[in-house]
């Protein structure tokens, strides 16, 4: 099976998700903050679902399809959030998503971890398109897209209901000639 790369950046240590990282994935990710603007995080997250989440994610990434990083703090070593790509291999392209827990907002640590994912996506993987969404209502997250060089491009209206609620989805694009001339 193959392994996950470890990616670093300065404050950074995006690595693969260990047992021991269940308790903090429940705690921060399970916040209602969080889990408001994911389009799958359980809330309230039980016990047992990181634990379950977690021992899938080596045979997901050996799969082809995705690749899922805690993103952890350089300094000490605590879990911030996560990060990942959703791939589909016979189309080069990837969904991007990431979260971060509440304690760790308005730090760059978001941007700077999808900075690492993208390079990722588009030297190791060889993708042509990475894309990425946001709920309307989530701002911010729409400016870790921007700051990281995706394209603003149209919003799917009532794309998806949670908790019994319909919202619309802003999607975001950026292609490899795109990302690789900003990166020259």
């Amino acid at each position: 099976m193959p392994e996950q790369p470890i990616l670093e950046t300065e404050r950074l240590i995006l690595r693969p998700y260990v047992p021991g990282d269940a308790p903090d994935v429940q705690h921060l990710a399970g916040a209602w903050e969080v889990a408001s603007t994911m389009l799958n995080m359980p809330h309230p997250y039980e016990d047992g679902m990181a634990e379950a989440w977690i021992a899938s994610q080596r045979e997901h990434f050996a799969s082809g399809r995705q690749a899922n990083w805690a993103v952890t703090l350089r300094a000490g070593g605590a879990l911030a959030g996560g990060i990942g790509l959703r791939i589909e291999p016979e189309h080069e392209r990837a969904e991007l998503g990431y979260w971060i827990g509440v304690p760790y907002w308005g730090q760059g640590l978001c941007t700077e971890a999808a900075r690492a994912v993208l390079r990722y996506g588009f030297v190791e993987r060889d993708l042509h398109r990475i894309g990425a969404t946001h709920r309307v209502r989530n701002p911010a997250s729409g400016r870790v897209m921007h700051k990281i060089g995706l394209t603003r491009e149209g919003t799917l209206r009532d794309f998806d209901k949670r908790w019994g609620r319909f919202e619309d989805l802003v999607w975001y694009g950026l292609l490899r000639e795109e990302w690789e001339a900003r990166n020259a």
